[in-house]
């Protein structure tokens, strides 16, 4: 895709990378660390991964993971997500996935996690 971000991404951004995907500091992080993991292959979202796609995009998530607790031990918790679709706020239509480290009171009230991308839905 010749318009595609994520596929002419700048190689100076990249901060991981295996066979089949790489990782990227988010460009508007939502806490500091925020991260994004991207298959090499233009696919719009997860359901259209190939096995061995998950399998890689879940060793950098993993590895991410570990080297975020290494180095900022305020991290005690994590939402991954994305974002399917333009009615679920998919903006760049080539498969994401946030990496979003979160630390003890960074929101009054974490209860709920990702219910909260429906407003009054978090709270149960």
């Amino acid at each position: 895709m010749s318009d595609c971000l994520f596929c002419h991404i700048e190689q100076s951004r990249v901060i991981a990378t295996n066979d089949l995907a790489y990782a990227i500091r988010d460009g508007f992080p939502v806490t500091a660390g925020h991260m994004l993991i991207i298959p090499n292959r233009h696919v719009e979202d997860y359901f259209g991964l190939s096995q061995d796609e998950l399998l890689a995009c879940d060793a950098l998530l993993k590895s991410l993971k570990e080297q975020i607790q290494r180095d900022d031990s305020s991290v005690t918790g994590f939402n991954i997500g994305m974002n399917a679709g333009e009615a679920a706020g998919q903006t760049i239509f080539h498969c994401h996935i946030h990496l979003i480290p979160r630390r003890i009171g960074d929101v009054e009230v974490p209860r709920g996690g990702v219910r909260h991308v429906i407003p009054g839905k978090g709270s149960y």
